[in-house]
């Protein structure tokens, strides 16, 4: 096992049976290459390799697997048309959707989370690429075990952060856990909302544009989701139908004005630079930060030159840690950090380690951020 991938939940694998995993895709390629990577870890086994996804629907409760890597297209019955006949069949199967980086599979990527999904992954266009085929397993590996980590925790497993926030069932009481610590919000009115996002954050972020209208018409709105290219500019077009604003991807040296949100490109880093009195948008091709490109902690880290103290961040649900040392930072210059709860988060990396860093102001259910950032926003200290 490579130790890059050991996670907490493959550290408590002893506790469970394998993971079984399904592999759809009419690439006998792929399908291999996928096999030989779930078979490799000793917490997963590979539950069918399945070339359509008629076979897929036919199998699924017969090879009972915990999770499915569904290709897009595939003859006969395709990627999103077997998803629904699949959860049918299994409502707590976890499908992630691979897929090639085209406009059209980004859009069907994106449906297919509307319809119950729980993530996508860009396959590689040639897995003769090393480096393309190493990233492609290391995210597809790192999903696997961070989309099953909160249905297979232990049942003595800790409690969600916020103390009065609701808490999923427990098979058995939890032992009491501290609560983390909260500190005040900054004494600065806010003067700038940066969010930042991966796994599940789509989703989430659709959510949380829906309701704060107020906000965007008074402020500049930087967003960071970790995604590819193509999948970024699907992801600005369905945000400005449910904000009602204006959302694009970030532009060179483009000055960040009220009234837009701003969504870094897949694929580059989002920093704002200063420009006369306000900011600018700066992007690079620089290497991977956490792991990740775009990644939050540069447009985090950025912002503290342009508007100090203003700042509100918010850190959504995702993988690993990113946002996490950029809001230190922010709190550092005066600024204010919320996370989103476990309870909500699809996975609670990013905005877990934010709180129990002990950055945030708030730790909250996702939808109790909207109308937290409206009162912040129009003036409320708390």
């Amino acid at each position: 096992m490579s130790t890059a991938l050991a996670s907490p939940a493959a550290l408590d694998s002893g506790r469970h049976e394998p993971l079984r995993v399904m592999v759809v895709d009419d690439s006998v390629v792929i399908r291999g290459l996928i096999s030989r990577w779930i078979e490799a870890e000793p917490d997963m086994m590979v539950a069918a390799s399945l070339r359509t996804g008629l076979d897929a629907v036919s199998q699924v409760e017969r090879a009972n697997p915990d999770v499915v890597v569904l290709d897009i297209e595939m003859p006969g019955l395709d990627g999103i048309s077997a998803l629904p006949q699949l959860l049918a069949k299994k409502p707590d199967l976890i499908i992630i959707m691979a897929s090639t980086l085209t406009r059209r599979n980004a859009e069907i990527s994106f449906k297919a989370m509307s319809l119950g999904a729980a993530d996508y992954i860009p396959k590689p266009e040639s897995t003769r690429e090393i480096a393309a085929a190493d990233i492609f397993k290391h995210d597809l590996i790192q999903k696997i075990r961070n989309l099953t980590a909160k249905r297979r925790r232990p049942a003595v497993a800790a409690p969600p952060l916020a103390p009065h926030e609701p808490t999923l069932a427990q098979a058995t009481p939890a032992p009491a856990q501290p609560a983390p610590l909260l500190r005040p919000f900054g004494p600065l009115h806010p003067r700038v909302l940066l969010i930042g996002s991966s796994t599940g954050g789509p989703q989430a972020l659709m959510t949380l544009v829906a309701g704060i209208a107020p906000v965007i018409d008074t402020v500049p709105v930087l967003i960071t989701q970790h995604m590819p290219p193509t999948f970024t500019t699907i992801l600005a077009e369905h945000l400005a139908r449910v904000a009602g604003r204006p959302v694009q991807e970030g532009v060179h040296e483009e000055a960040v004005k009220p009234g837009r949100i701003y969504i870094a490109p897949g694929g580059r880093h989002m920093r704002v630079v200063r420009k006369g009195i306000g900011g600018a948008i700066a992007l690079d091709d620089g290497p991977p930060v956490n792991f990740c490109k775009p990644a939050v902690d540069p447009l985090f880290t950025s912002a503290i030159d342009i508007w100090q103290g203003g700042i509100l961040a918010v850190i959504l649900t995702g993988m690993g840690s990113d946002g996490m040392r950029g809001g230190k930072q922010i709190v550092a210059a005066g600024g204010s950090v919320i996370a989103q709860d476990e309870a909500t988060s699809v996975v609670w990396g990013m905005p877990g380690a934010a709180a129990q860093a002990g950055i945030c102001a708030a730790v909250l259910p996702l939808q109790q951020i909207a109308p937290k950032l409206v009162r912040l926003f129009a003036g409320g200290h708390s």
